[in-house]
């Protein structure tokens, strides 16, 4: 019966955990989508090319080029837009 607590409380604090890191992760998208600042940062750009109001385009340490997006108030990789689940 001893076992049976432990192995109850194991699994109750892998949970408990896992649930803290989805959290987590919740709120680092949102912070990362909230800015255009922000996500230059989250996508790794390396140099600015262009910015304007609704958009930017910079450079990955590859060499790529890419573009983000302002799409209802939060910013995207442009074609990477959400499609309403999970949208943050």
């Amino acid at each position: 019966m001893k076992q049976n607590h432990s192995k109850l409380k194991i699994i109750i604090i892998l949970f408990v955990i896992l649930f803290c890191l989805c959290g987590y992760w919740v709120l680092y998208l949102r912070k990362a989508h909230s800015t255009f600042e922000n996500y230059y940062k989250f996508r790794g750009c390396t140099e600015l090319l262009k910015q304007a109001e609704d958009y930017g385009l910079c450079k990955i340490s590859s060499g790529q080029t890419i573009k983000i997006v302002k799409y209802q108030g939060k910013w995207f990789l442009d074609g990477d837009l959400p499609n309403g689940f999970l949208s943050f």
